[in-house]
């Protein structure tokens, strides 16, 4: 039976695609071959979808975990009053990959290597493959040294140096692990038919070879600033959070992890929102991934392809893909016992305006590499303008997705704004003197709807939707994209406001009756802090935020204020990218202190930053 909790789970990758290994030695989510794909491992939503367990015999062990320094190579020791043990943990790389060069050809293989560290440990191993979320039992079949597991479009192939015994789909084995001695295990995957057998390498090697490929991506990627270990660190998982051969970034690797236990708000964050795009982005940068950046960029234009009058997509899969359709997986009991378990998205549907500024001010972040503008950059950057200058009065379903019902929401408001704003700064370069004087009338036109509709006076604050009394962390975002210096007395007033009415314990919920802190709006509440001239208390409340992480530096999306418990798809690609741009904003208003009072400038982060 599944008990481990989110946060409980260490995440591998591949450059392709990620799996769970919880505390106790089970693998508990795995879709090989990309973030999307059909899963062989899926406990994490339900008993029978499948695991792959090496743990001690027995029940009474100690666990500590770490992963191999500049990796996301896993050592799990488990401690026992026989001895000690040591689990290795990885997906594969390319053999031989190095630098940029990691991830485009994993062999989608998942090494396992135990080790023996003193006594002698009893151990076992339990390996129950599930196919397309537990919906298939294959068949298990001893072949040239290989246990093969077959069903529908899915097979695997395991390779080991302990027999295991076979049963109804599922196969199990005891052995003795003794000081010095190791037994290895090697698991390939590959599709059914038209493809080669399954890869089943050997273990030692390919663990090392794996970890000094993301060691060597490291070393192209350093930073030496403030809080260097933890942006290192959250670096590395959004890089482990990227289709390679795309280069785009998943919003997570999992499926249906609830906001709430209990709750239905379950959604398939395996795809790549365009409103992440720009925090990436910021996040590369300070991170000196000039050219991962330059990767986003074209995806992204590749992706959205030439923009007409119809509504600009949201979302989309990790090659681009648009129809991203909703289904139930009713089978599936999901993450203890919170149904419904889903996969697609139905939020690819939806409008959501603010996508032009986030689009727009990734661009604006790399003007100085856009010397030379592609046609389809162009084109891409004058359409957005465009759309935001057509579209920013209308209702939408906001950044926090709310389905059935649109809005007239002010952060989205905000981001039109700040399309415009860029595409005036952008000027010649993507228009004539008549768009860019269109622009910015939109611009300022915007800019006098929030500031009039947008304000509560009742509150003394700027409000998540036009003429409402509902407070809102998205408005957070205000002075970091330059739309309102945070030192402006409505500004300053609207935080207090926010964090009196929406924090706990440091964690910012997104509205009053949010069921937990959003870890990346306690991020933007730093940098406001931060901003203001509030140093002292954006470095106490991000230290706060350090402690919320699991023992292997992992977040999910939310945390529950009162308990401490992870919630929402894990590990949150938009927790870490919070991480690193509130070290981004700290680090430069260490280096400038009037930064907040000027307004933030837009594309703030400086290479000094880094």
């Amino acid at each position: 039976m599944q008990t481990a909790t989110i946060s409980d789970h260490g995440f591998l990758a591949d450059g392709r695609t990620a799996a769970l290994v919880d505390r106790a030695g089970s693998v508990n989510w795995w879709c090989p071959g990309r973030f999307d794909a059909p899963s062989v491992f899926a406990r994490l939503l339900g008993d029978d979808a499948g695991h792959w367990s090496i743990r001690p015999e027995t029940d009474d062990f100690t666990v500590e975990r770490r992963y191999l320094d500049d990796t996301l190579v896993l050592r799990t020791v488990f401690r026992t009053a026989q001895g000690e043990v040591e689990l290795t943990d990885a997906l594969a790389l390319e053999p031989g990959a190095r630098d940029h060069d990691i991830g485009y050809r994993s062999p989608q293989v998942m090494v396992r290597s135990v080790r023996g560290l003193s006594g002698e440990v009893p151990m076992r191993v339990h390996y129950r493959p599930r196919f397309e979320y537990g919906r298939t039992t294959p068949f298990l079949i001893e072949r040239d040294g290989a246990l093969e597991a077959v069903g529908g479009a899915s097979r695997l192939a395991l390779v080991g140096s302990v027999k295991l015994t076979c049963g109804d789909g599922e196969a199990a084995a005891t052995f003795t692990v003794r000081a010095g001695t190791m037994n290895n295990f090697t698991l390939g995957y590959a599709p059914t038919y038209d493809s080669p057998r399954p890869q089943v390498p050997e273990a030692d090697q390919t663990i090392a070879d794996t970890a000094e490929g993301w060691r060597s991506w490291v070393r192209q990627h350093e930073y030496h600033g403030i809080y260097a270990e933890h942006v290192r660190r959250s670096a590395l998982v959004v890089q482990g959070m990227t289709y390679r051969p795309s280069g785009a970034v998943v919003a997570a690797v999992t499926t249906s992890l609830p906001e709430e236990l209990g709750g239905d708000r379950n959604y398939d964050y395996r795809y790549v929102w365009v409103r992440d795009f720009s925090l990436t982005l910021r996040a590369l940068w300070l991170t000196a991934c000039p050219d991962e950046m330059q990767r986003q960029l074209a995806w992204l234009g590749r992706a959205m392809g030439r923009i007409g009058d119809e509504p600009v997509p949201i979302m989309y899969g990790v090659l681009g893909e648009r129809d991203l359709t909703e289904h139930r997986l009713d089978h599936l009991a999901g993450y203890r016992g919170s149904s419904p378990v889903m996969i697609g998205n139905d939020a690819w549907r939806q409008r959501q305006t603010d996508i032009y500024g986030e689009a727009m001010d990734a661009a604006w972040l790399m003007r100085d590499r856009l010397d030379t503008m592609e046609t389809d950059v162009y084109h891409l950057l004058r359409s957005l303008a465009d759309n935001a200058a057509r579209d920013w009065a209308l209702p939408d379903a906001g950044m926090w997705e709310e389905r059935g019902i649109e809005r007239q929401h002010v952060s989205s408001k905000v981001h039109c704004w700040t399309a415009l704003d860029r595409a005036v700064r952008f000027g010649a370069r993507i228009g004539g003197p008549q768009d860019v004087a269109r622009w910015a009338a939109a611009r300022d036109e915007v800019r006098a709807a929030v500031l009039e509709r947008g304000w509560s006076e009742r509150l003394g604050a700027y409000t998540g939707s036009f003429e409402s009394e509902d407070l809102d962390a998205s408005v957070l975002l205000m002075p970091l994209v330059g739309f309102v210096p945070a030192s402006d007395p409505r500004m300053l007033s609207t935080i207090r406001a926010v964090e009196g009415t929406l924090s706990h314990d440091g964690l910012l919920r997104r509205w009053d009756g949010d069921p937990a802190g959003f870890l990346i709006c306690s991020f933007w509440l730093v940098c406001c802090l931060a901003l203001a001239g509030e140093r002292d208390r954006a470095h106490e409340l991000f230290d706060t935020l350090l402690g919320r992480f699991n023992d292997l530096g992992l977040f999910a999306e939310q945390i529950d204020p009162w308990t401490g418990e992870q919630l929402g798809n894990f590990p949150q690609a938009f927790s870490h990218i919070g991480l690193i741009n509130a070290v981004g904003v700290l680090s430069d208003v260490e280096q400038n202190p009037e930064l907040g009072s000027l307004g933030m400038p837009p594309g703030y982060f400086t290479p000094a930053s880094r």
